[in-house]
């Protein structure tokens, strides 16, 4: 059946029974908005989007993975505030001749990861377009916390990091490349990404001085981050090695450099934070480098000029972010616009 052959609201009474109701909701899906409880009287929200043809792809992914990588995209941004996620409205642009199970997948992934989370998809909009597009905003509950923001890492922290780098971007080239030999767990990462969710409130009760999800890169992720907090993030080779280790093979069957993918490849969304150094880390946080040099104000007053005992104005990733005190020399990671890494 497709989409055509239903009516909206026909198509509605075949995604809503799918979606999870969530905890915090004080009414779900039918009247003209939901009502989300805000305890907290704050509520953190966020807002993602996945573009057929430039996201995801219809002929590898299921509308299940395509709905769980929606949620997990923006769940995990929630997370790397440090709230936990209590609500997802989500805006779905379909062809009118897309089956009606994918749309019923697509629903069914995003209760898979919404529902465990006590999270709910309490409404959106539905619309007809030439591609799929899955639109969604997130809402999270900092129950008492203040927010972790990418502003707040000083000079003397360490730079932690949990879940996995560089899996997405090695299944992504698995399946460009047709490669029938290359680990599943690898193509599922970048299908069905997983985030450490419950590591990002976690991370705040530790004292974490920042965070964020890494989702473009841990080169371009760790440069916002250093730049918003007017540091340098130095990483660390040895630290980093084992990460490395894990994708040596698969690329190897792709003539690839799994340092490019460690460094440069996104979609991961794993949480990338700074904690005061000593701080015992929550799990599965490991530490991968450290925060040095500390912000001297530029002649805009206040504007960040560059690093104490450095030297460099502090303006681009290359100069933000270094391995073991040197360039990293491979590209900083995805671009949205250009299509590229870089």
């Amino acid at each position: 059946m497709r989409v055509a052959d239903l009516t909206e609201e026909q198509l509605l009474d075949r995604i809503v029974p799918e979606l999870p109701a969530g905890a915090a909701t004080l009414l779900g899906p039918g009247d003209d908005a939901a009502v989300v409880a805000a305890a907290d009287g704050r509520f953190v929200v966020t807002t993602d989007v996945l573009v057929e043809d430039r996201h995801f792809r219809r002929a590898w992914s299921s509308g299940e993975d395509v709905g769980r990588r929606a949620a997990v995209q923006n769940l995990a941004d929630v997370a790397a505030m440090g709230a936990v996620p209590t609500s997802l409205v989500v805006t779905l642009v379909v062809p009118a001749e897309l089956d009606v199970d994918w749309v019923v997948g697509l629903a069914r992934g995003l209760a898979a990861e919404c529902g465990p989370l006590g999270a709910g998809v309490v409404g959106g909009d539905l619309s007809g377009g030439p591609l799929v597009v899955v639109g969604v905003a997130a809402h999270g509950d900092l129950q008492g916390r203040a927010p972790v923001l990418r502003s707040g890492a000083r000079d003397g922290d360490v730079v932690a990091h949990a879940g996995v780098l560089g899996w997405s971007a090695a299944g992504l080239a698995a399946l460009s490349a047709r490669a029938a030999h290359a680990p599943a767990r690898f193509v599922e990462a970048y299908l069905r990404p997983r985030s450490p969710l419950a590591a990002g409130p976690d991370a705040a009760r530790a004292g974490a001085t920042t965070m964020m999800d890494v989702s473009d890169g841990l080169l371009k992720d760790a440069g916002r981050l250093a730049r918003a907090s007017g540091v340098r993030v130095d990483l660390d080779r040895g630290a980093l090695a084992p990460a490395v280790d894990a994708l040596a093979d698969v690329a190897r069957g792709l003539d690839a450099d799994p340092w490019a993918w460690v460094l440069g490849g996104g979609e991961d969304h794993g949480l990338l934070a700074t904690f005061p150094a000593g701080t015992e880390l929550p799990a599965p946080f490991r530490v991968i480098g450290r925060v040095i040099g500390r912000v001297v104000d530029g002649a805009a007053g206040g504007v960040v000029g560059g690093v104490v005992g450095r030297g460099e104005p502090a303006g681009d990733d290359e100069l933000a972010v270094t391995l073991d005190g040197d360039a990293p020399g491979v590209a900083t990671g995805w671009d949205h616009f250009a299509g590229r890494t870089g």
